[in-house]
């Protein structure tokens, strides 16, 4: 089964982005050499996210996330696991995990 495992954190928080990266790309390593990577990607801040709604058959464009809150999404990664609790493990070794929060959903196949 796939999950999306979520990664929120705290945009503010700084720190060095180069030795967050260096875990992350040795983290995604690690998920292709297990055989469970099926994707995953980093997302720009928070600050470049515009949010689309319709209302009254009118697109409506709004600068920002749907809500404000203290951790923005920050990238995913999509796994293909036998059970949700290997999911749930899995979300634990993420780097993000430490200090913000991995959201773990398993993905509707249609």
């Amino acid at each position: 089964m796939k999950y999306v495992l979520l990664i929120y954190a705290c945009e503010a928080t700084g720190g060095d982005r180069s030795s967050t990266l260096a875990e992350y790309l040795a983290f995604a390593e690690a998920l292709r050499q297990r055989g469970v990577f099926c994707g995953g990607e980093g997302l720009d801040d928070v600050g470049t996210a515009t949010t689309v709604r319709v209302r009254k058959g009118k697109a409506v464009h709004t600068d920002g996330p749907f809500a404000d809150t203290k951790e923005q999404l920050g990238g995913f990664f999509l796994v293909d696991l036998e059970t949700e609790t290997d999911a749930l493990a899995l979300a634990a070794e993420i780097p993000g995990a430490r200090g913000g929060t991995i959201e773990v959903r398993a993905v509707t196949q249609y």
